[in-house]
């Protein structure tokens, strides 16, 4: 049993000596795209649970509506899957740019269709699957035990859907247990839990070296969501191209870093903000020192060019 301690927090990292990440092709930024599937997997009666799903959607965040469905909610999640996922997956398909799925282990499993289009980019090399748990739940309130099930759950499912097993984790609502549980289910290279930094870094918290590639909740579509701040498709573009302009400028003054770009198929995925996306898109392709790379190729990348050492 792990310590409540554990994962500690460092409030130094870097500090003002952060280490030049040399990106393949003196990239100024490495970005990443993480398309989030999670549709199905949210709290439902029909997956079990007491109560329904209250957040990332386009209803206001409530209180969760206790013993019984909530069918707004469950039909805001199916647009995801029915209709925003073809659309996001269409727009990466034209434009050839790499991308990341974070795949909840139970929204694979009821959606043999997407499960096959995600496995399809994969074979083609223009996609990785990043592990995002067996539920789209709060595993905060999972019995240890339970969640280690749902771990190796995820694992297997996402194993049998694309035929690769996932390197990287990244649960999104995790216990003080999860980054333990992954680690010792074992071959993860990675996990994503963290967003304290704009560049991966090396943690020892559980004896073995372990790498963090965190992740970001400011450049993240679920900002798309009720009373979180992008109201409108230029929302979402304006600040994604104010962050890249500044990770560029940075980069080119010998400070590179990456950058996230969170999606979720139920919020950008709508035809009233996909154009957000696509101009930001097509923003990134216009600039040459740019590494537009899976998560799991920057997670390899750190390891072979800057190892963990004490």
């Amino acid at each position: 049993m792990s310590s409540p301690i554990h994962p500690q927090r460092d409030l130094a990292g870097y500090g003002r000596n952060r280490p030049n990440p040399k990106w393949p092709g003196g990239a100024n930024v490495a970005i990443n795209f993480v398309i989030n599937y999670e549709e199905g997997a949210e709290y439902g009666l029909l997956e079990g649970d007491d109560h329904a799903e209250a957040a990332l959607s386009d209803l206001a965040p409530g209180p969760y509506a206790q013993g019984q469905r909530f069918l707004n909610i469950e039909s805001l999640y199916e647009y995801g899957s029915r209709v925003g996922f073809w659309r996001i997956l269409r727009h990466f398909e034209d434009r050839e740019l790499p991308f990341t799925i974070n795949a909840v282990g139970r929204a694979l499993e009821m959606n043999p269709e997407g499960g096959e289009a995600i496995a399809n980019a994969v074979s083609k090399g223009t996609a990785d699957v990043q592990s995002h748990g067996w539920r789209w739940i709060d595993y905060a309130q999972v019995p240890e035990d339970i969640e280690r099930e749902h771990v190796a759950k995820c694992v297997e499912t996402i194993r049998n859907v694309t035929g690769e097993r996932p390197i990287g984790w990244y649960t999104g609502r995790p216990s003080i247990n999860t980054r333990r549980l992954a680690i010792e289910e074992g071959g993860f290279l990675y996990d994503s839990d963290a967003y304290n930094d704009d560049l991966p870094y090396w943690i020892t918290d559980f004896g073995a070296p372990h790498l963090i590639v965190p992740y970001g909740l400011d450049t993240n579509d679920s900002r798309c969501a009720r009373n979180q701040g992008f109201d409108h498709a230029d929302d979402f573009y304006i600040y994604m191209r104010d962050v890249f302009d500044t990770l560029y400028e940075e980069g080119e003054n010998g400070q590179a870093s990456m950058m996230n770009v969170g999606l979720h198929c139920r919020l950008i995925g709508k035809p009233g903000r996909i154009a957000g996306l696509t101009k930001f898109l097509d923003y990134v392709i216009k600039h040459d020192k740019v590494w537009v790379a899976k998560r799991n190729d920057i997670a390899r990348h750190w390891i072979e060019t800057h190892p963990y050492s004490e």
